[in-house]
């Protein structure tokens, strides 16, 4: 089989021989996901397997429905970590700051960084970033696999599942034949598909149904139905019985609505505003629309958070800016005369 990232080859061979003799800790960012749970997950027994000290640490809990992928994996809070001097690997994390400022006053210098998102500068000692891969774990199973690592059946399903929720169960656009390559290889060393997508997709809660109700409800059209918002208002995660990861997946219904280009979900936090931004077309760019809201993301997911900002004030911004994107896309793909 040919090499499935032939460019981080030497480098990564050269980066797992650094870390040998290390006590590593793999961090990923806040409110996580599959990808981010999975990638920690996967690195962490991988590492583990070759004699490596490495633990997860996550500044917050695992969500109910991606628990499956840990498995007897160690995974602690910050408050939970070890004392003494660990190194620092950073994966699916665009930036340092996305973990939380208490990891990045303990890790000031992160020694590897892990990641496909567009808005990563590169921030570690060692960065292995590929904005061509749709996910975070695509990029650790190809190195895995490329180096000839063991990947045990709860690493290969904790990998299966952050490629599956970043595809969008493999609908996104980021999917290509080298996610399935991967995903094939993973099968052959456990990864299980339909248990994955049972915890995953088939455990709905009640307050989870109601909250949808509502934010089905909020749905309005902006750039003249190119655009439809949905909000999520203070205090529903108390009227509802959800909380914060009860919110994933919910700003697909607004993107997948026939004739809109991008869905908006925008959810007030008291004074606060955290927004999603999922687009159709890579062409819309919607990390350039979060990087004005000091946000960032992918072409076709984006993500921001801002502070002392009217829900009214902030969709009047964003509606402006989305406008003119729209304008500038049309403007680069009009046809010559």
């Amino acid at each position: 089989m040919e090499l499935i990232y032939p460019e981080f080859y030497d480098r990564f061979a050269s980066f797992l021989r650094s870390i040998e003799d290390r006590q590593v800790v793999v961090i990923s960012h806040a409110r996580p996901d599959g990808d981010c749970i999975g990638s920690q997950v996967a690195l962490t027994r991988v590492l583990r397997c070759m004699g490596v000290d490495a633990i997860c640490a996550n500044p917050d809990p695992v969500p109910r429905r991606i628990r499956f992928a840990v498995g007897d994996t160690p995974l602690v809070g910050f408050d939970g970590l070890p004392a003494g001097d660990h190194t620092a690997i950073y994966v699916d994390c665009a930036d340092q700051g996305r973990a939380g400022e208490k990891f990045k006053a303990r890790f000031p210098a992160p020694f590897a960084n892990i990641d496909h998102h567009l808005s990563n500068v590169g921030y570690a000692q060692h960065n292995f970033i590929d904005v061509g891969s749709a996910a975070t774990a695509e990029i650790l199973a190809g190195l895995f696999i490329d180096h000839h690592l063991t990947i045990d059946a709860q690493a290969a399903q904790a990998l299966y599942a952050g490629i599956a929720t970043d595809t969008g169960q493999f609908r996104f656009n980021s999917t290509s034949r080298r996610t399935f390559l991967i995903v094939a290889e993973l099968m052959a060393r456990g990864a299980q598909p339909s248990a994955a997508a049972a915890e995953l997709y088939e455990r709905e809660t009640p307050g989870k149904l109601d909250l949808l109700q509502r934010f089905l409800a909020s749905l309005r059209y902006a750039c003249g139905g190119r655009v439809c918002i949905g909000t999520l208002p203070n205090g529903i995660y108390a009227s509802t019985g959800t909380s914060p990861e009860d919110v994933e997946g919910l700003v697909d219904y607004a993107r997948s609505i026939e004739g809109v280009e991008v869905g908006v979900l925008i959810e007030e936090q008291d004074g606060a505003i955290k927004a999603s931004l999922r687009a159709k077309d890579p062409v819309y760019r919607v990390d350039q629309i979060a990087a004005q809201f000091n946000g960032g993301g992918h072409a076709c997911a984006a993500g921001l958070n801002l502070k002392n900002v009217s829900l009214t004030e902030f969709r009047s911004r964003l509606t402006l800016a989305l406008e003119r994107q729209f304008a500038t896309v049309a403007a680069l793909h009009k046809p010559a005369p």
